[in-house]
């Protein structure tokens, strides 16, 4: 049994190890880390990894202990007392694993005290081996420490060294790595480019006056390229989101005067679709279930504290890449918002 055990710890601290958890993610009071669900996992398993109790983790998830976890699933992991120390302070049976924050461009010391609880600069200097206050862009800063039971948590078998401060080097490794199953991707992509010719050869009977209104008929076009997959069949991971040009940036978006909010609020994971609408006009669409077409929704990312206005074109379709998703968006959407995979953590108001 023993045996077994270790055997089992083992596996899911590889599965742990490979997730960008460690990298706080918000800012005070909701300070916390994002964990992806692999395998076999389920509320008490990912509760133990953390030192938090699932009838905390589930309700700050909006959601309850008796709905089941999905492989792919993003969660929010709460930083509280119980687990979350910036005094070095823990029980005998704890160790501390380091957190980090990404420093960002013409960030400074301050304003990365102010975002972590106001932790004192003199601790992000001893923790980080500082000889100054001086910050660059990339750096991965130790803003504070994860209280993990040693007999219990998988990422305790390795204890703090397992962890190293470095720069920006070790973020972009993953979308790296991740390069191949873009690649494979990139042949069910282009079928709705294929099949293109085929809906448009009737269109040449009518009057040219059908194609003398491109504006009009471009919702139309988005929801008919919605429903392409845009994940591996092959793999149950949220895989890289790669734009097809330079970031979209239209301050939100072209629907965000329209935007008339009535105090409806969801959250959830949201999934991409590819639409040329956007890239050039900022229009930006979202399907989701249970919202009358027309709507405008706010979207927001917690991650990159941005927000994106969408309009909603219809529901989410029946198809296996809709499953656990709350809203899929067009990529022109989800490339303002700084969303990097292909299912993603938000905030939606309507």
């Amino acid at each position: 049994m023993r045996i077994s055990f270790f055997i089992l710890l083992l596996i899911v601290s590889q599965a742990v190890s490979s997730q960008s958890g460690l990298i706080i993610q918000g800012a005070s009071p909701d300070l916390h880390l994002v964990h992806t669900v692999v395998a076999k996992e389920n509320w008490y398993s990912v509760g133990r990894i953390y030192n938090i109790s699932p009838k905390e983790l589930a309700p700050y998830n909006k959601t309850t202990i008796e709905q089941p976890l999905s492989i792919g699933q993003l969660l929010k992991i709460p930083l509280k007392g119980n687990n979350f120390a910036q005094n070095n302070k823990k029980e005998a049976d704890e160790i501390l694993i380091p957190l980090y924050h990404i420093v960002q461009e013409k960030e400074g010391m301050y304003r990365v005290s102010v975002s972590h609880n106001k932790v004192p600069a003199a601790d992000l200097k001893k923790w980080n081996n500082l000889s100054s206050e001086q910050l660059q862009n990339g750096m991965k800063l130790i803003v504070g420490y994860l209280k993990v039971k040693s007999d219990q948590s998988p990422l305790a078998s390795g204890g703090a060294n397992t962890i190293h401060i470095g720069g920006a080097a070790p973020v972009k490794e993953t979308p790296v790595k991740e390069t191949p199953v873009v690649v494979k991707n990139d042949p069910p992509r282009e079928q709705p480019v294929k099949t293109a010719p085929v809906k448009e050869q009737p269109a040449t009977t009518p009057p040219p006056a059908t194609q003398t209104a491109p504006v009009k008929e471009q919702p139309k076009e988005v929801v008919k390229e919605e429903p392409m997959p845009s994940k591996d069949e092959n793999s149950d991971k949220p895989e890289p989101f790669t734009p097809p040009s330079s970031p979209a940036s239209f301050k939100g978006g072209f629907f965000k005067k329209q935007y008339n909010e009535s105090g409806k609020t969801t959250t959830g994971n949201a999934g991409v679709f590819k639409s040329t609408s956007g890239w050039s006009d900022g229009k930006y669409y979202a399907l989701m279930n249970n919202v009358p077409v027309g709507t405008i929704v706010k979207i927001s990312f917690s991650s990159t504290n941005k927000s994106i206005y969408a309009k909603v074109l219809g529901s989410l379709p029946e198809m296996r890449e809709s499953t656990g998703l709350s809203v899929r968006l067009s990529d022109a959407a989800a490339s303002e918002l700084g969303a990097e995979l292909n299912k993603f953590y938000v905030d939606v108001k309507y």
